[in-house]
């Protein structure tokens, strides 16, 4: 009778420090994470107003690594959207014109095709209004327009290119067409084949046990309020702190969102959802880039979007699977560029004075 209550006592024990496994079935996991979430097209998505061609998408490719762009000669769309950093710059917030650093950390460039609109308050519809903001901000490339098509047309391969991808233009070197190209070449930045979308495919074996618990609490928890459909994100808009605000060193007071954009009081500290595909390599996180660590975020999204404190093991389940949507990223050859003319605008650095030496002391 000892031993039988010893091992009850026992059973109870580890009943209640155990975390419960999931009962589901990989087929009953599947089906419901189907309710929520679809799997990256290995194929380019179309573009609304803008046919994707070869010739568009090199012409593309080159602009976006082209840094005679931006008035420096230095910055390109690369520097902030670093196709092999997972499509941002892994800072807190990006480094631009004359070494001026930026509001916002540089959401990935990755997946952005299937973004509803561009930027954490939405301020651009799609790529190609994203792709004329960076341009002519004067703390990232500080170019203009003006400046950019005379950079362009000063050198005869890049006018060729251009005629080659907007045939039947009379004049197709334009501010537009920059961004149209810009565009194209960005919608193919996708990433298919997460082990995630070959969970949602079919294959049981892909996920390991902690990685499809995470999956599991990711669904129960309630995560999929914000972060759903292809990207898991980027399709709508949520307060930074539904359940609780996140302290000034996460979530600026100087900083009020969406706010910025629609001027509506309820919209204050209102973001786009951040999607999380690809989000193992980008870090830091949040809009202010104040998180480094995915568990850490992990934790702030439960108690300011959930108001739960998760567990230590929910957390690190719900990081294993976040892992998961790490897909196959692109592979980009370096585009050789056309050779600067003596018509070519020279760059303007601008860059910031030395410290006045300090005086020596009066001497008495």
């Amino acid at each position: 009778m000892k031993l039988l209550g010893k091992l009850l006592v026992s059973a109870a024990f580890l009943a209640i420090t155990v975390p419960a496994v999931a009962t589901q079935t990989d087929s009953e996991l599947r089906k419901e994470a189907a309710e929520f979430f679809e799997v990256i097209p290995s194929v380019i998505p179309a573009i609304k107003d803008n046919a994707i061609t070869h010739a568009k998408i090199e012409l593309g490719k080159k602009l976006f690594f082209e840094p005679r762009l931006s008035k420096s000669g230095f910055i390109s769309c690369n520097s902030c959207h670093n196709v092999g950093m997972g499509g941002g710059d892994n800072l807190e917030t990006s480094v631009g014109h004359g070494w001026q650093t930026g509001p916002r950390n540089a959401p990935t460039v990755l997946n952005a095709v299937f973004n509803t609109a561009q930027f954490w308050d939405g301020r651009a519809a799609d790529l190609k209004e994203q792709a004329k903001g960076p341009i002519q901000a004067g703390v990232e490339m500080a170019s203009t327009p003006e400046r950019v098509i005379a950079t362009l047309k000063s050198m005869p391969r890049y006018v060729e290119d251009f005629k080659v991808a907007f045939p039947g233009e009379e004049d197709p070197v334009t501010f537009d067409n920059v961004a149209k190209a810009i565009e194209a070449f960005e919608a193919t930045l996708v990433t298919p084949a997460a082990r995630f979308d070959q969970f949602l495919e079919g294959n049981d074996k892909i996920l390991t046990t902690e990685e499809k618990q995470g999956l599991s609490l990711f669904m129960e928890k309630g995560c999929t309020t914000c972060h759903n459909g292809v990207n898991f994100g980027g399709n709508g808009y949520f307060p930074f702190g539904m359940v609780e605000k996140p302290d000034a060193s996460i979530l600026p007071e100087n900083d009020p969102g969406r706010y910025t954009v629609t001027k509506t009081e309820d919209e204050k500290y209102v973001f786009r959802a951040s999607p999380l595909r690809n989000v193992a390599l980008t870090a830091p996180y949040f809009h202010s880039g104040k998180v480094w660590e995915l568990e850490s975020a992990v934790r702030v999204m439960g108690t300011a979007q959930l108001g739960v404190t998760l567990e230590d093991n929910e957390v690190k389940a719900i990081t294993a699977f976040l892992k998961t949507l790490t897909g196959e990223q692109p592979r980009i050859e370096y585009p050789i560029l056309p050779i600067s003319t003596a018509t070519t605008p020279k760059p303007e650095l601008m860059i910031p004075p030395p410290p006045a030496p300090e005086k020596a002391p009066a001497k008495k």
